[in-house]
């Protein structure tokens, strides 16, 4: 069984750390609430920062690693424990985590209080691919779950906390606040005093209003006040006072928090639960230019619902039904991916899936709408299209149309006459959430990757969808002028970039030299599939062509491709051979795909193949576009040196697609933590589910 040595290691770290247990692993960080760029918080778990992944006794964190205090006490007759966050302050000993597991929308923890109560967190956070209306919603569930462990009944009072820290990057920033009710709703509000309309302070945003809600029941009470003070207060009386602290102030100016009490009375073996979310409403969301210019698109959330206390009241109230969406969608990636490629591939998927999505935004209107997606950590593009690329394989799983909706601003924008090159661009903005284009054309230059990945990405999305022939009419003259450049520049490509550009400019890349081939390859099928019979033939004779000349150049003499031409002692990861079995272009010859599946076992390291021979790190993503690819035997030996690094890294940053493969270690000086580029876990499920 491909994970049994998983489960030895689970074991092992259960006894390390004499507490918890984890499955389906330990994540270097854990997703609490993650479902925008703007709403993303973990629990950081490795222990190169973290604490080994304990929700009791650690500060949650945005996904840069700022502390978003998010605290959680309870009371059992009498006496005060932690089982959220560290508020050593009010010296409360910690409650004892047992257990974790997630799914791709849940992280479940179980905590046990002074041997008498048994608490479980579920932190769930929604993904609809196909419902809109709850996709567009930027909130996150914390459905808590207490009963007694011994048989008897105990006095149990549930405490929760945010803190002002939510609203800005700036601690210095005032923030302001109210409490309210509403549907029988209880809700605090908060927000930033100074709104900054399409800023980002430490990639938070800068406007919008937070809201914590929970259902105003008569054992309720708030409070808002100096974060000791109310936590205190609950630690002494098991209740709040109800008064508001109307002293608007800077974040870091007695960390203004806003907390809930209920009472549950009498606890036994029955569990009673207590549902809170949060959220963030943010009436505009993106800055565009396209057709119509530049203009601001808003939330989607803003077709459905009149205002912002609407949305709140209406996602509170779903938890039945989101629940039982975001389980389905749960059992389908988990069996899908057990039944793949065993139990390790669904370490890897459903570790993905909220921090793909979570690093994208639906907006616009029901008429006209798109997903926007932010190049989360690695420089903050708007729209980067080789990122939009990897994480595509998710998308092509579980709604196609959501690729045409991250293709559709690109096209708008280049159609409209906002980019001056004839090749495509790179992003649609050098900072998100600002859409605002290149009309300079001085975007980051990388025009075969992006030429190549835009041709690929739109007759994949056209293969899957009933619309697919019309989206390729509508947009030929450009995927006409995109395939020109690749005439002329994929054999031999010039010193130019390619998606791995942390590692430089390299000049005749095998890999970005097959990306273009197999782009002219596509563009051989879309002519095909629209009618256009002579540019078919030609992009047709000109990709067999290509690969004729470009055979030889790619091995130098090998039994494996190399990373740049003449240079036969180089090697590196050729993912870009998975564009051609997705789009069953079959340009590439099976010998091919034999010889890499050969090769990479050769030149593995503990917890991967390096990318490439500069290197000894890796990309997570491009493995897994590697290992879809690949014979049983290799395929096999790629996911589970991933699920494994997934378990023993001491990498405390959400799934970064980058890691030293010897050591496991996070490369200094690079930043890649909780990119949308994972969604490339789903490369074999995508080649599975047409």
């Amino acid at each position: 069984m491909l994970l049994s040595w998983l489960g030895v290691l689970g074991g092992l770290f259960s006894l390390a750390t004499a507490n918890s247990t984890f499955s389906p692993a330990r994540p270097p960080s854990i997703p609490l609430a993650v479902k925008s760029p703007y709403l993303s918080l973990w629990q950081p778990a490795g222990v190169s920062g973290g604490n080994g992944g304990y929700l009791p006794g650690q500060w949650p964190s945005f996904y840069t690693g700022d502390v978003v205090a998010w605290t959680g006490l309870i009371r059992v007759d009498g006496n005060t424990f932690v089982w959220m966050g560290s508020p050593i302050e009010i010296q409360a000993p910690l409650a004892t985590q047992v257990a974790f597991e997630y799914t791709s929308t849940k992280s479940i923890f179980t905590i046990e209080v002074d041997g008498k109560v048994s608490l479980k967190a579920t932190f769930l956070s929604p993904v609809t691919p196909t419902d809109f209306k709850r996709q567009s919603l930027v909130f996150s569930y914390l459905n808590v779950e207490v009963s007694s462990m011994d048989g008897a009944e105990h006095d149990v009072q549930l405490y929760t906390d945010i803190s002002a820290e939510w609203v800005s990057g700036d601690l210095g920033a005032v923030a302001q606040w109210d409490t309210n009710t509403v549907d029988d709703l209880a809700y605090h509000q908060l927000w930033k005093r100074d709104q900054g309309l399409f800023q980002e302070i430490a990639d938070r945003a800068e406007w919008g209003t937070w809201y914590y809600t929970t259902d105003n029941v008569d054992a309720l009470t708030s409070q808002s006040a100096f974060a000791d003070d109310v936590r205190l207060q609950f630690k002494n009386n098991g209740k709040l006072t109800g008064s508001k602290d109307t002293n608007f102030r800077a974040i870091r100016d007695q960390w203004p928090a806003f907390g809930y009490a209920i009472d549950l009375g009498n606890v036994g073996s029955t569990a009673t639960s207590n549902l809170f979310s949060i959220g963030l409403c943010q009436e505009d969301a993106i800055q565009f230019l396209g057709a119509n210019g530049l203009r601001n698109l808003p939330s989607l959330w803003k077709s459905y619902f009149a205002d912002d206390v609407a949305a709140v009241s209406f996602f509170h109230k779903d938890f039945n039904e989101a629940n039982k969406l975001a389980t389905d969608l749960d059992n389908k990636v988990a069996s899908d991916s057990k039944a793949a490629a065993g139990d390790a591939y669904n370490v890897v998927t459903s570790l993905a899936v909220r921090q793909t999505f979570g690093a994208t935004q639906l907006v616009g209107t029901e008429e006209k709408h798109y997903l926007f997606l932010k190049e989360i950590s690695s420089n903050g593009n708007t729209q980067t299209v080789d990122v939009i690329f990897p994480a595509t394989p998710i998308f092509y799983y579980l709604n196609s149309e959501l690729v045409k909706l991250l293709l559709d601003p690109h096209f708008e924008n280049q159609e409209s006459g906002h980019y001056p090159n004839k090749y495509a661009m790179h992003d649609l903005g050098t900072h998100y959430p600002n859409a605002t284009g290149h009309e300079d054309g001085a975007d980051e230059e990388m025009p075969l990757e992006e030429c190549g990945n835009n041709l690929i990405m739109t007759l994949a999305y056209a293969q899957r969808s009933e619309h697919g022939v019309d989206y390729l009419k509508a947009h030929y003259p450009l995927l006409k002028q995109w395939v020109e450049y690749l005439v002329e520049e994929s054999v031999y490509p010039a010193e130019q970039l390619s998606t791995d550009d942390f590692a430089g400019h390299l000049a005749n890349q095998t890999n970005l030299a097959l990306k273009g081939i197999i782009g002219i390859g596509a563009m051989a099928e879309i002519s095909k599939l629209v009618g256009e019979d002579a540019d078919a033939q030609n992009y047709t004779s000109i990709s067999k062509d290509y690969v004729q000349q470009w055979m030889p150049l790619a091995h130098q003499g090998n039994n494996h491709t190399v990373l740049t031409y003449n240079n036969a002692t180089t090697h590196g990861l050729l993912y870009n051979l998975y564009a051609d079995r997705l789009l069953n272009t079959s340009i590439i010859s099976q010998e091919v795909y034999d010889q890499q599946s050969a090769f990479y076992p050769t030149v593995k390291q503990a917890y991967g193949v390096p990318l490439d021979t500069r290197n000894l790190w890796t990309k997570s993503d491009w493995e897994m576009f590697c290992a879809a690819i690949a014979s049983t035997e290799t395929r096999d030996m790629f996911i589970s040196d991933l699920a494994r690094w997934v378990t023993e890294t001491d990498v405390s940053k959400p799934f970064t697609d980058l890691f030293e493969t010897p050591t496991g270690q996070y490369p200094g000086g690079i930043q890649f933590k909780a990119r949308p580029v994972m969604g490339g876990m789903f490369s074999i499920l995508a080649l599975q589910h047409v």
